[in-house]
């Protein structure tokens, strides 16, 4: 289990294409909390990379999710590579079905606790670059809790809760 309090440090070189928070910490690092929030409120690609480093790369992390069940999810590059999305390339891929099931798994089973649950779901409902999307569209009073994100060759993924009555 990692310490969302760790502070991580790091350089210039350590930077990619769209970092709005992680940019700004560079003389004093972030906490690896910090480094989530950037990741999952502001899709920072720094901060994902950082984070990405302590759990072995996109091989860790893979290995991760079969772990946990999915044997279909996979990341084989770091940011901002894995946005490439190329046609029929199967690199840094996933499928709907499997995104669920790995989100409702990390939600709802043994695998976080439930104060780290608590943590990952207020994230999402945080995110603060998923405005135009599936959010514009929701009536009102509906919950919603998302991360998304984009190639560069314009593909959007978005994975969310979503729920009547804010729940």
């Amino acid at each position: 289990d990692e310490q969302l309090e760790r502070k991580i440090h790091y350089r210039q070189q350590d930077l990619v294409d769209y970092s709005p928070v992680s940019e700004k910490h560079l003389a004093d690092g972030m906490t690896v909390g910090e480094l989530c929030a950037a990741a999952i409120t502001m899709s920072d690609n720094s901060a994902a990379n950082l984070l990405l480093a302590t759990v072995g790369g996109p091989a860790g992390l893979t290995a991760f999710l079969r772990q946990i069940g999915d044997n279909v999810t996979r990341l084989d590059r770091w940011e901002t590579e894995l946005n490439e999305a190329l046609p029929g390339d199967a690199r840094d891929t996933t499928t709907p079905a499997s995104m669920a099931a790995t989100l409702r798994k990390l939600l709802t089973s043994q695998r976080l606790s439930a104060r780290s649950q608590r943590q990952l779901l207020q994230w999402m409902v945080d995110d603060r670059v998923a405005g135009p999307l599936i959010r514009s569209v929701l009536p009102a009073g509906w919950f919603i809790a998302d991360k998304t994100g984009a190639s560069k060759r314009g593909a959007r993924g978005i994975v969310a809760l979503l729920g009547p009555n804010n729940k």
